[in-house]
This record gives C-alpha cells, sequence and structure tokens, in this order.
C-alpha cells in the first residue's frame, strides 16, 4: 500500500478543523470587544463633554488614561478565560505571528473586534447626548510620520506586554489582564495628547466608521499599530531565540530554596537540631517532612553564598 501522505497545516481540513469554535470564540470577542470600548470610550465621551469645566489639560489626560487602562484590565479579566480577551486585531495580528492562532480564528476575530468597535461607537452615540467625540487625530503640529511612529511604538508596548504576561505561562499568568491594562494606562499618558493613543486599529476604525471617516489620516492608525504588531513580534521571537528564561532563572519561582542564601552567622543560618542537640536538615514536603543529620561539609555548603 502507498504511504498516506501527511496532512498539511494548510490544508483546508487543518484550516477549518475548529471552525464551530472559532466562530463562537468570535462571536463572544464582538461581545467583550463592544464592553470595552463601550467602557472606555464612553469615559472619553464623558470627559469630552465636561471640557467645558476648570478641568486642566493633565486632569483630561489623566481621566482618559485611567479609563481606557481600566476598562481594558476589567474586561480583559472578565474574557481571559472565554476567548482571550484579546479586543484588538493588532494583538490578534501578533498572536498569529508567534503561533499562539490560527488563520481562521484570526480572520475571525478581527471582523468580530472590528464590528464590535463600530457597534460600541453607535451605542455612545444612541446613548449619550451631543456628537460623539471619541475619534482619534493627531495634533495640528504632528506629522503623519511622527504619528505612525509614535502609534507603532505605544502598539509594540502593548504587544510585548500582552506576549509576555498572558501568552508565556508563569506563576503570575492568571494575573496577566492588570499588567496588560497598566501598559494601556502609560501608553495613554505618553501617546494620548498626541495622537489619540489608539494601539488598537479597531478603537480608530469604530467611531469613524459611524461618523463617516471625515479624518483623511484615518489611515495613520492602521499602518501604524500594524508595524507595531510586526516590531513586538519580532521582538518577542528574539527574546525565545536568545532562550530568555536562562539570563535570569528562578525569577518566577516560589520555592524558597531558590532565595539568597542567608548571611553567614545569621539566626536563620543556624542548623536545626533534634532532641538529642544533632544538628539536623529538614527534606521532603511537608507531609512527608523528615529530619536528617546534617553533615560538615552540607553545614559549610549552607553558610555558603
Amino acid at each position: 500500500m502507498p504511504a498516506m501522505r501527511e496532512q498539511s497545516s494548510w490544508s483546508s481540513a487543518a484550516l477549518f478543523e475548529n471552525f464551530r469554535q472559532d466562530c463562537k470564540a468570535a462571536a463572544l470577542e464582538f461581545v467583550g470587544t463592544t464592553f470595552f470600548l463601550l467602557l472606555g470610550l464612553g469615559g472619553i465621551q464623558a470627559a469630552s463633554g465636561e471640557s467645558g469645566t476648570n478641568a486642566s489639560d493633565i486632569e483630561h489626560v489623566l481621566y482618559i488614561s485611567t479609563c481606557m487602562g481600566l476598562s481594558l484590565l476589567v474586561s480583559a479579566w472578565l474574557f481571559y478565560r472565554v476567548t482571550g480577551g484579546l479586543f484588538n486585531p493588532n494583538i490578534t495580528l501578533a498572536l498569529l505571528l508567534v503561533g499562539v492562532i490560527k488563520p481562521v480564528r484570526f480572520v475571525l476575530f478581527c471582523i468580530a473586534q472590528l464590528v464590535g468597535a463600530i457597534a460600541a461607537s453607535a451605542l455612545l452615540i444612541a446613548l449619550t447626548p451631543g456628537p460623539l467625540s471619541v475619534g482619534t487625530f493627531l495634533q495640528s503640529n504632528l506629522n503623519s510620520a511622527q504619528g505612525v511612529f509614535i502609534e507603532m511604538f505605544i502598539t509594540t508596548a502593548l504587544v510585548v506586554s500582552v506576549l509576555m504576561l498572558a501568552a508565556e505561562k508563569h506563576t503570575t499568568t492568571p494575573f496577566a489582564p492588570v499588567g496588560i491594562g497598566l501598559t494601556l494606562f502609560a501608553c495613554h499618558l505618553f501617546a494620548v495628547f498626541y495622537t489619540g493613543a489608539a494601539m488598537n486599529t479597531a478603537r480608530s476604525f469604530g467611531p469613524a466608521a459611524v461618523t463617516g471617516f471625515g479624518y483623511s489620516q484615518h489611515w495613520v492608525y492602521w499602518v501604524g499599530p500594524f508595524l507595531g504588531s510586526l516590531l513586538g513580534s519580532a521582538f518577542y521571537t528574539l527574546l525565545k531565540y536568545m532562550n530568555y528564561m536562562e539570563l535570569n532563572p528562578a525569577q518566577a519561582s516560589t520555592k524558597p530554596e531558590d532565595s539568597p542564601a542567608p548571611p553567614v552567622g545569621t539566626v536563620s543560618d543556624a542548623p536545626e537540631k533534634d532532641a538529642n542537640g544533632t544538628a539536623v536538615r529538614a527534606t521532603g514536603t511537608d507531609e512527608t517532612r523528615k529530619l536528617e543529620p546534617l553533615s560538615n561539609g552540607s553545614r559549610a555548603s549552607r553558610g555558603s553564598v
């Protein structure tokens, strides 16, 4: 019998083998994106509505940054175990590039995120008075190239935070939404005054779509974040190639024995003794703890650094 050919990972059967699951995940990603942007853009709309007060520009920037950062933190944590809580085509692209998700899920998620952004923007128009004031635009004294590179660098920071905190599995992975939300907050503090700090093509696309694409430099918010996805993925790949975990081993360890040794002569350096006064050391887990005699060699090595 002729040998069976191995199925290609790019064949239609391989690409669509989890199509039902991908569709379910994309539907929930739409809900999550709408939830995130309704909260985040709603805060920006509120800040714009209060612009007639005596609040300073710095307070305005802080309000917007805090609202977007906390909105992502809360929304990502709620949907973290459901879809991964991406809400961003540029994060989705980075995960595709490093092999976390497959092409079909990438396409479905991007569609869900763009449509979710439109839905959130439309809900804001329906729920709040006045015109929609949450679009992204460049400051008048900022050129397009500067806008592209600002968006590229802040998107890179967000991509790296997602890849290192969520895609990489470690003891603090369940708390990844906290670090990712704080990264979004920090990037807003820098860039919201200059570009609106999109870092997310869907975040810019949704308001533009419902207001008629009246801004000629909207393309900046496609090119900049796209380049940020590439740069962030490349940096993460470089870290993996360098086997970064060997550069600072045990950094995520929870084992007490991975802590620095105590200085010689401290109380904690004194060996434990049994009832007969013999120096011993504890071995095993808390449930199987045993005391073994401590040899002179072991005593010396314990006190050495």
